[in-house]
């Protein structure tokens, strides 16, 4: 039997792989969502300062923009020394 198909591209699975939980997804992705969202509206006034999307994408939502570039290995989550020391 085949996989079924499902909206959610990528795949939660996939993208669980690339990061150490679900919240550290949630947040990596929320982020660079704001981030994305920065550049469209900014695109006008010429101003440059923040990273356009690093994949071509046929969504025009931010977060799945987001979602795509964490599945592509674009973005990167990394824990810090400094989070790990305030988690214990």
């Amino acid at each position: 039997m085949s996989e079924r198909a499902t909206m959610i591209h990528p795949a939660i699975e996939s993208l669980l792989d690339k990061v150490d939980s679900k919240f550290s997804l949630v947040s990596l992705a929320a982020k660079r969502g704001r981030q994305i969202n920065s550049y469209f509206s900014q695109l006008g006034e010429g101003l440059g300062a923040i990273v356009p999307p690093q994949v071509a994408s046929v969504s025009r939502k931010p977060l799945s923009i987001a979602l795509e570039e964490i599945a592509a290995n674009k973005i990167t989550f990394v824990r810090t020394e400094e989070a790990e020391a305030s988690n214990t």
